[in-house]
């Protein structure tokens, strides 16, 4: 099968430009709520999907263990300067399409802000069951295409695409915005049932967010989330999944699968070799590079 477009930050400032200087306190701190929300009192081990530089990982105290999962580099060591070398956070450089772990591995998972680069989402949410074991919490935040600007817009003739219909709008080159109903749909066909919805950021708009107090936008938006259930209009939806169905946890001192060919691959750094296929991956910096090189 051939493997989708990959949208990769190496060597982007995105931190820095989008979250730290780009004025998105609101973003950032009505997400904050969602997870709190959210995720569980604790866990074992939980897998950051599209981790970036960690802006959400001080957010998962309850876990023991953090994998930060990126396809950059860059990133990555973004994060690990501002995580530092805890040895409860592991950092990994990898493709969502071919995820490098043991079938069962994690008992939670993120993913947020990062399934709208995906040109084939169901696929990727087909790995992020493939590594949870069963019961597992996966917490996925989307871009919703049918949110309530979209929708005056198309009724004002303003945009061609309809924020009703069911597939994906690729609005820029690998950014993607989904309908509730496909997002829910995907989920559960690969394995997960949904526990609860909220929707986030509805007042993401310039103008409200420079003249009402930060803390004001917060609350209004912390009471909106708790409309999710009901109904998806917000340009951010939050889901909680758990991962049904059958399934084994991941056995003791199992962790990585070669994501070339699948077989077991031995923790060995500074190089991980397959046993299977031969391919070597390096540790460099205290970051696994499990990217396949096409």
């Amino acid at each position: 099968m051939e493997k989708p477009p990959i949208c990769s930050y190496e060597g982007s400032d995105y931190q820095t430009t989008f979250w730290d200087q780009g004025g998105r306190e609101y973003e950032d701190a009505v997400e904050g709520v969602a997870l709190r929300r959210l995720l569980p009192p604790g866990g074992k081990h939980m897998l950051e999907l599209g981790a970036g530089a960690g802006r959400n990982t001080p957010r998962y105290q309850g876990y023991e263990q953090i994998t930060l999962l990126d396809y950059s580099l860059t990133q990555l060591q973004q994060a690990r300067q501002r995580l530092g070398d805890n040895p409860r956070f592991r950092y990994v450089a990898a493709d969502v399409y071919r995820l490098p772990f043991a079938p069962g591995l994690f008992d939670g998972a993120t993913m947020i802000r990062t399934l709208h680069h995906m040109a084939d989402a169901r696929r990727a949410l087909d790995q992020v069951r493939r590594v949870m074991q069963p019961q597992g919490i996966f917490i996925l935040e989307f871009a919703n295409k049918h949110n309530l600007k979209a929708i005056l817009r198309y009724a004002l003739r303003r945009q061609d695409w309809s924020p009703f219909s069911p597939e994906p709008v690729e609005f820029v080159a690998l950014n993607f915005d989904f309908h509730p109903n496909t997002v829910r749909a995907w989920l559960q066909q690969v394995g997960f049932s949904i526990e609860r919805q909220l929707t986030v950021s509805h007042f993401r708009m310039g103008l409200l967010k420079r003249i009402v107090p930060l803390r004001l936008l917060v609350w209004a938006d912390s009471l909106a989330q708790l409309t999710g259930d009901l109904w998806q209009l917000s340009p951010s939806v939050f889901v909680r999944a758990r991962a049904s169905g059958a399934g084994q946890p991941a056995a003791e001192g199992e962790f990585f699968r070669c994501p070339a060919c699948g077989a077991p691959l031995p923790d060995t750094p500074p190089e991980l070799v397959c046993g299977g296929c031969g391919v070597r991956y390096p540790v460099v910096d205290g970051i696994y590079d499990l990217r396949v090189k096409e």
